[in-house]
């Protein structure tokens, strides 16, 4: 059973995986490197540990205590009890759900073994905003893709305005990174998957014309806000294709064009 800890201390060392998480670029470094990511809020704290990660500890304030009782009362693991006011200087931000959880990564699968058993995938380059990352997750859960593959300058899906945005999607989509890139776009397509490049270039040919649902096996490959997919990306797509716009809208965000395309990759798609 967890023990509850009252600490007082913004300072005390046991609070150590929950500091400074505003600074985007230390947490970038640090929680690799600590094996740990942080979840926040009742929903996507019980949807990790739903998930089989394992905590390491939590932060609570007193309302959120009782909230987490089953939960707490579950893990053998300290639960730290802070006022508001002392969770807010210990975390860099007010912390308005009250319920912060430190968690265990799970070692990253290979691509090649996501890859087997998929259908329908989605390839990320360059995506470094974490609040896209989470959104592109939550639409590739939410409509059905298998799985989600980045370039190695993805942002990380386990940043913690990633797993909010993603309302603890990322647990439920499996992900892996590609690497070498573009080189390893090859093991996504000797696994028998179509490359299909997610562009607003006028030569692209429109979704629906290409009926990716209708395709054995697809993969979807989305670039970064405002710069879009790479060259080399392009070069080694098998299709361009687009979203036809109207009213003068040259493009989608690409949180709205992944959630967009997903839905034209996985509809109909044949039975598993």
């Amino acid at each position: 059973m967890a023990e509850l800890i009252t600490v007082d201390d913004p300072g005390d060392p046991r609070l150590h995986d929950y500091t400074d998480l505003t600074d985007v670029e230390l947490r970038r470094r640090r929680e690799p490197a600590e094996g740990l990511f942080i979840a926040e809020g009742e929903k996507v704290v019980r949807r990790a540990v739903g998930a089989g990660y394992e905590m390491r500890s939590m932060l609570l304030t007193p309302k959120w205590a009782e909230v987490m009782r089953d939960v707490v009362e579950g893990l053998p693991v300290p639960v730290y009890v802070v006022d508001p006011a002392l969770a807010e200087r210990v975390t860099g931000y007010h912390v308005h759900r009250g319920a912060l959880a430190s968690m265990r990564r799970k070692p990253l699968p290979a691509a090649s073994d996501l890859l087997g058993t998929a259908r329908r995938v989605a390839v990320m380059e360059a995506v470094n905003d974490h609040t896209n990352i989470g959104a592109i997750f939550r639409s590739a859960a939410a409509l059905g893709m298998d799985a989600v593959l980045l370039s190695p300058d993805c942002a990380d899906p386990l940043y913690r305005r990633s797993v909010k945005v993603s309302m603890g999607a990322v647990f439920s989509v499996p992900y892996a990174r590609l690497d070498p890139w573009p080189k390893s776009l090859e093991t996504v397509r000797e696994a028998g998957f179509s490359l299909l490049a997610l562009t607003p270039h006028e030569t692209a040919r429109p979704l629906d014309e290409v009926a990716p649902h209708r395709m054995e096996r697809a993969a979807l490959m989305l670039g970064a806000e405002g710069d879009g997919l790479s060259k080399r990306a392009l070069a080694a797509a098998d299709a361009w294709v687009r979203i036809p716009m109207a009213h003068g809208v040259d493009s989608l965000n690409v949180g709205a064009a992944a959630a967009v395309a997903f839905y034209a990759v996985t509809t109909g798609r044949p039975e598993s």
